[in-house]
């Protein structure tokens, strides 16, 4: 089974997380063998780009999603997912891994009498993290942890995993994958929702309670693994090269 997700979704996750040292500025010495030599600001001024070589790069993408949801009434429910992206090739590799649960409850479910509008986040762009709450005695928690190492890359299914979703009653917990984005989602009627995103525009969580007595929680963990590239002699050589046509051409 073959998964294609467009790039556009981790394009602004992995921008800026390569680390590359600029062959220039007052004062440094180069750090490379070669005949490179040290330009000066004035020079970069006045050329059009500038000139950069690269010693590592973004190998693999990892998204962790987790929700829980324990409710008053005793039912307890989570959905959970693990997305890759295997960046080392010349398209992405993707591969996703959903688990969904739901234990039912002793008591019967109460429907809460409180209100919340979350609309306003399908405006939201970047990163976005809201808790809405209508009920009393409840616990609600966000939290998002970024993680960038260099290493081997994790093992990833050969063959990933179709969306996952199952319903108790009135719950209902889903974790899915498409091109709009994956989310994690966690529904009781008349209790409110919780919610975990990442899309071409935003990564999210959402807790929305109108009831009582919920204990809630979002985790969410992003690992960006990079892998060091050697810089080749004939790199070097290109590089010059570029600089002296530049220079040559007056630009």
């Amino acid at each position: 089974m073959t998964t294609h997700i467009p790039c556009r979704l981790i394009l602004a996750l992995v921008a800026g997380a390569i680390a590359a040292p600029v062959l220039a500025g007052p004062g440094t010495p180069s750090a490379h063998a070669g005949g490179l030599q040290e330009i000066s600001d004035a020079e970069l001024g006045a050329m059009r780009g500038r000139y950069i070589v690269g010693d590592n790069r973004v190998a693999w993408f990892g998204v962790t999603m987790v929700s829980d949801w324990a409710t008053a009434a005793g039912q307890h429910l989570q959905g959970a997912m693990t997305l890759g992206f295997d960046l080392r090739g010349a398209r992405p590799t993707v591969s996703f891994q959903p688990s969904v649960t739901i234990t039912a409850g002793e008591l019967p479910a109460v429907a809460g009498s409180g209100q919340v509008d979350a609309s306003g986040l399908a405006n939201v762009g970047g990163l976005v993290q809201a808790v809405q709450v209508a009920g009393d005695g409840n616990t609600a928690r966000n939290a998002i942890r970024l993680r960038v190492r260099d290493g081997a890359i994790p093992a990833s299914a050969t063959d990933p995993a179709g969306p996952a979703e199952v319903q108790t009653g009135n719950a209902s917990a889903r974790a899915t994958l498409d091109d709009a984005g994956a989310r994690v989602r966690l529904e009781v009627a008349g209790q409110g929702s919780v919610t975990q995103w990442i899309d071409a525009r935003a990564i999210g969580q959402s807790i929305q309670l109108t009831g009582d007595g919920s204990r809630v929680g979002n985790q969410m963990q992003l690992d960006l693994v990079r892998q060091a590239v050697p810089a080749s002699q004939s790199v070097h050589q290109n590089l010059m090269q570029a600089i002296g046509m530049t220079r040559a051409g007056g630009l």
